[in-house]
């Protein structure tokens, strides 16, 4: 049968949708039978002179209502019992626009969904499959933290396997480290500007947060120096690669400063590394200077998919190692099984280093987007990261602009959310869940209108 051919004039709508509509014409018409073989996504793609990224979200969608199938390795068929009608159409523009959540955006590049098929089947056709389907060990079955200490010690240095413990998530990994490492009542030391989910876990603990006072670097570690003199804290809490909510990186030198500090004081730290693995250029992680006295934490929930709630974590000693298993157990018995082992897999075959790079690159288009949107206003972020750090024009307040960005349909997360003490003017912009980039750089003009125009105009722009 002659390769499918369309003829397709893209107006004003998604050119995605314009792709799958043709495609159920044809169904339709008959020009394409049930079982057709359709082209490869890339010889399409040249064909309509449209980007990869826009063949292959037209293909899902074409899988979604119904329409194709597609299995890796052999390619896409036009499906048996097609329903060409089932609700092809997507509202556009877009009803809403989420800034709000801090995820890695899914590009197709990035094959999430086929290789998580591929990879779970080749799971359960492997000896010794149906032991994953049992209760594990709270600190991970021994072959999954094997593989955890050769992917971290790529940037620690070797890491003996008993010190690893795989966790449900880096939320459960922090819950257990500050359940081991500090007491109801001790201080922890965290930036001014700290993740939300370590504020809730401290607050649930007991604990007392001390801001310290950080800049476009990150913390200073003389501010430190005096949170250590003045508050005796117990740990530091950092994130110091491409920092939650600012994108901040610290310094290799800080670090060393940051490491100093925290032996003097005799403190211990806490590193959230959720971002390393993004960064070609990152310094070397605190537990690769003082792996002795940090509890370093790998989540692959920002790196690759949320759906894949897997943290590893390097804990400072085997003892300590122990003492977070025990904690985890309390807390939720092991870590998800078949996530541990699909993430372990994708490590055997190097394919996690493949999603993650597809993630850095989607990352980098995304910021360029931004980057345009926002030319003129004060950004911090990072090509590498999945979201920025917007200080507001002077004639804006957060809780105002908020409020007129959930009229048009856009969600954002104000400073208040991340402030230990008072709050900047200031939002965090997450680029990740947008599912493409054109509802992106929709969202995001949206966005900049707003922030452009004066407040009191606004009623006649929305």
């Amino acid at each position: 049968m002659k390769a499918w051919s369309p003829t397709i004039g893209f107006g004003n709508g998604p050119k995605y949708l314009a792709i799958v509509e043709a495609l159920a014409r044809d169904v339709r018409g008959g020009v394409l039978a049930e079982g057709a073989r359709l082209p490869p996504q890339r010889v399409l793609a040249k064909q309509l002179h449209v980007d990869l990224t826009t063949v292959t979200r037209a293909f899902n969608e074409a899988r979604r209502v119904g329409l194709i199938d597609a299995t890796v390795g052999r390619g896409s068929f036009v499906r048996r019992s097609a329903r060409p009608s089932a609700g092809l159409r997507q509202p556009y523009p877009p009803a809403s626009v989420d800034f709000s959540m801090n995820m890695p955006p899914q590009p197709p590049e990035a094959r999430l969904a086929e290789r998580m098929q591929a990879g779970l089947a080749a799971l359960a056709g492997s000896p010794g499959f149906l032991d994953r389907l049992h209760y594990q060990d709270s600190a991970g079955v021994l072959s999954d933290r094997a593989a955890a200490a050769e992917w971290l010690g790529r940037r620690l240095g070797p890491v003996p396997v008993q010190r690893i413990v795989v966790a449900g998530g880096a939320q459960t990994a922090l819950a257990a480290i500050l359940a081991v490492a500090l007491k109801p009542g001790d201080s922890l030391c965290v930036p001014a500007l700290t993740y939300p989910g370590l504020r809730m876990a401290a607050e649930r603990r007991g604990v007392r947060l001390v801001a310290v006072a950080g800049d476009a670097d990150g913390v200073i570690p003389e501010a430190f120096r005096e949170c250590c003199q003045r508050a005796g804290p117990r740990a530091l809490y950092l994130v110091p690669t491409l920092d939650n909510p600012t994108t901040a990186t610290l310094p290799a030198r800080r670090r060393e400063q940051i490491v100093e500090v925290a032996r003097s004081h005799g403190v211990a730290i806490i590193e959230d590394d959720a971002y390393g693995a993004l960064p070609l250029d990152a310094p070397a992680p605190i537990a690769a200077l003082a792996g002795d006295i940090t509890w370093h934490i790998a989540t692959l929930s920002k790196c690759v998919s949320p759906s894949l709630r897997i943290a590893f974590v390097a804990a400072p000693g085997t003892g300590e190692a122990v003492r977070l298993s025990a904690e985890l157990r309390t807390i939720s018995m092991m870590a998800p099984p078949l996530a541990a082992a699909l993430a372990s897999h994708w490590l055997a075959q190097g394919e996690l280093d493949e999603i993650v790079s597809a993630i850095r690159t989607e990352n980098g288009l995304r910021q360029a987007i931004a980057r345009e949107a926002f030319a003129g206003l004060s950004v911090q972020s990072q090509s590498s990261g999945h979201h920025l750090w917007l200080t507001l024009p002077e004639a804006w307040q957060r809780a105002g602009l908020g409020a007129h960005a959930r009229q048009l349909g856009v969600s954002v997360i104000a400073s208040d959310a991340f402030a230990v003490g008072p709050a900047p003017e200031a939002i965090r912009v997450s680029l990740g869940a947008a599912p493409d980039r054109e509802t992106l750089r929709y969202g995001l003009s949206l966005l900049a209108m707003l922030l452009t125009q004066p407040p009191g105009s606004i009623s006649t722009v929305v």
